[in-house]
C-alpha cells in the first residue's frame, strides 16, 4: 500500500504548538466537562456556571483557554455571548496529534 507523500519540509512550529495548546486545554477536568456540555449545543457563561456549580468568572477563564486553543466558537445574541464547541477542531485533534508526532 502506498501513501501520498507530502512535502519533505518540517512542520511549522505553530502547528505543533497549537496541538500542544489544544491537548493542554482539554486535559483539565473542568474544561473537559465544559466541552461535554458545549458539544450538545450553545450555552452562555451563566448557563455553564449554573450547570457545573462554579462561578461565572471561573467559567470565563476556562472558556478563554478553550477559545485560545481554537476549540470554541462564540457569537453574540443580544446582550448574551453564546459559546459552542467547534466539533471539527475537536474531531481533528487525534489526527493532528499523530501527524505532529510522525513528522
Amino acid at each position: 500500500m502506498h501513501y501520498p507523500v507530502g512535502s519533505p519540509e518540517l512542520p511549522r512550529p505553530e502547528a505543533l504548538e497549537l496541538v500542544q495548546r489544544r491537548l493542554e486545554a482539554v486535559s483539565h477536568p473542568v474544561r473537559m466537562n465544559l466541552c461535554r456540555t458545549l458539544s450538545r449545543g450553545t450555552h452562555t457563561t451563566g448557563e455553564l456556571a449554573n450547570a457545573h456549580g462554579i462561578t461565572a468568572p471561573e467559567v470565563s477563564r476556562h472558556i478563554a483557554v478553550l477559545k485560545k486553543a481554537g476549540l470554541l466558537t462564540t457569537r453574540q445574541r443580544g446582550r448574551y455571548v453564546l459559546h459552542q464547541l467547534d466539533l471539527a477542531s475537536v474531531a481533528r485533534l487525534g489526527s493532528d496529534f499523530l501527524e505532529a508526532l510522525l513528522r
